[in-house]
């Protein structure tokens, strides 16, 4: 009877138990928890911090659920593991032996890299109890600063404005979400926060926490010298990965975790994947950390599968990511960051300013077709005739075609011609040109082949 264990009991190590159990009805299987809870979803503590959902409400798996399959639920923390040996401690002395083991410890908010960093009162939304802790702090809350350009960042800042706390959002360049916005939906969000109370500080970084007597976060000195008086600085600069486990082993480690294919490490029988794995991404040709929940699932079910014996190579499915920010659904698909350099592009970037549309070309190696209505907005970058990257702020009609055509790699060079139209005709003729491939896929016959 083979002995499975997985550290970690996120989207990546609960998936993983799963498809073990279904592969594999026999075998020994032990999920360790670092958290007290059943597997819950991190993406919902967003929504409990908004009140919009009690904290019971993001428990993902049950109890009986790890009973009805025979998941051995183990809470505790793994300090070291011995690859040799096939065996993992635990923080509370046990130990627990494995023939096969998947890492899936996934990743924490990096720490603030400033001096008062460790102040009571520097907040994180990254786990279910930290929530719950906020939740009181912004009940004797006045005022909050929240630092970083991502969507943690700002999930923060919207929590701590629902809660009517006086609230100042530090970012460094000069727009909301650059690895994704463009200047124009950029300033789509920044009026909806500033409509919420929220003050925005462009070009701002922090360079010192500042402090009481009591060791308490009293406000932060700006790199400008102005000082903003806060009770709580919310961080939201990043993640690491955590790796303590792997450290001093043979297991070979980057950023995170690497894995080949089969997301295996380097050493036999011994897996990882999730927040933790840095796992081949075919979009840019490189090891990547991914720390998208849909992502993570994709990857557990996978690494569960070739543990219990089955030999599948993991191919990394369209990036996608949906969230409501203020009052704003956003969903963002493919490929939407810094975009390389290239000698002769053809770019088109369709503008709003007032009634006018204008186009113009700037040289990045993708073609770009970006529409706006009111404050509704398409973005579209393609790649020669692939669209590989879309982003959809406001009506969500495009965002499963849209989905489906970027990961399907289709040939939409039929459809160039009228990405031009922009407004209201660039959703029309994306939604044709969907339907009709739909269509044409349907009436395609299937080649079938016999062996005699």
């Amino acid at each position: 009877m083979t002995r499975y264990l997985i550290l970690g009991n996120g989207a990546a190590g609960a998936t993983a138990a799963e498809e073990i159990r279904l592969t594999d009805v026999r075998g020994e299987i032990t999920v360790v928890s670092a958290e007290p809870y059943p597997m819950y979803s991190r993406p919902g503590l967003a929504y409990v911090l908004m009140n919009e959902v009690p904290d019971r409400q993001v428990i993902a798996r049950q109890p009986d659920w790890y009973e009805a399959r025979r998941i051995r639920l183990v809470f505790a923390t793994a300090t070291q593991l011995d690859v040799a040996a096939r065996r993992v401690w635990l923080n509370n002395g046990a130990t627990l032996p494995f023939d096969r083991l998947l890492l899936a410890t996934g990743a924490r908010a990096a720490p603030l890299p400033y001096a008062g960093a460790n102040l009571d009162g520097v907040v994180f939304l990254d786990t279910l109890d930290g929530t719950k802790d906020l939740l009181k702090r912004m009940k004797k809350a006045r005022r909050a600063v929240v630092v970083g350009g991502g969507i943690t960042a700002l999930e923060m800042a919207e929590g701590f404005a629902h809660h009517k706390i006086e609230t100042h959002y530090c970012v460094r360049k000069e727009t909301l979400w650059s690895a994704v916005f463009n200047a124009e939906e950029s300033q789509l969000l920044a009026e909806r926060m500033q409509a919420h109370g929220v003050h925005i500080h462009y070009n701002t970084e922090i360079a010192e926490v500042l402090g009481d007597a009591k060791g308490c976060v009293s406000g932060v000195r700006l790199n400008s010298g102005e000082t903003l008086e806060c009770d709580l600085l919310g961080a939201g600069i990043g993640v690491k990965p955590q790796l303590d486990v792997v450290r001093g082993t043979p297991i070979r480690v980057d950023k995170a975790i690497l894995v080949n294919e089969f997301l295996e490490t380097n050493v036999p029988g011994i897996y990882a994947a999730g927040d933790c794995a840095q796992i081949f991404d075919r979009w840019t040709q490189k090891h990547l950390l991914d720390v998208l929940w849909p992502t993570a699932v994709a990857a557990g079910r996978v690494a569960g599968r070739n543990m219990a014996g089955q030999r599948e190579a993991y191919v990394k499915g369209t990036p996608f990511n949906a969230c409501l920010l203020f009052g704003l659904h956003i969903t963002a698909i493919g490929q939407l960051g810094q975009l390389r350099d290239a000698s002769e592009p053809e770019v088109f970037q369709h503008t709003s300013r007032g009634s006018s549309e204008v186009w113009f070309s700037r040289p990045t190696a993708y073609s770009s077709a970006w529409a706006q209505s009111g404050a509704d907005t398409v973005r579209l970058a393609l790649n020669g005739n692939q669209l590989v990257g879309a982003l959809i702020i406001g009506n969500q009609q495009l965002a499963d075609p849209l989905r489906a055509l970027i990961d399907q790699q289709t040939d939409v060079s039929a459809l160039r011609p009228y990405l031009q139209t922009g407004g209201p005709q660039l959703a029309e003729h994306v939604l044709k040109f969907w339907k009709l491939t739909k269509m044409q896929a349907m009436q395609t016959p299937v080649l079938v082949t016999s062996k005699v």
